[in-house]
């Protein structure tokens, strides 16, 4: 196997992977998009998607709940 064979491999497609079971749930009706959950979660899981938040990636949270705790509308929750 060449240096050559390693440049031909066909690209993998990125999937984007809708997380359905999980442990963090947004009532995202009073969610009003502050961003404070987004930027105080220490591991990146929650993002901002049309001024709402949501779940980047539920598997990577560690339940530390400091998005919980800053969220000034109490809409997350984390079991």
């Amino acid at each position: 196997m060449g240096l050559g064979s390693l440049f031909k491999r066909g690209k993998k497609s990125k999937k984007e992977e809708v997380v359905e079971d999980s442990h963090i749930d947004i009532n995202i009706e009073d969610c009003d998009g502050c961003e404070k959950c987004s930027i105080a979660c220490p591991n990146n899981v929650l993002i901002i998607v049309e001024e709402k938040s949501s779940v980047r990636d539920a598997q990577v949270c560690k339940r530390c709940k400091v998005c919980m705790a800053i969220c000034p509308n109490d809409c997350i929750t984390v079991n």
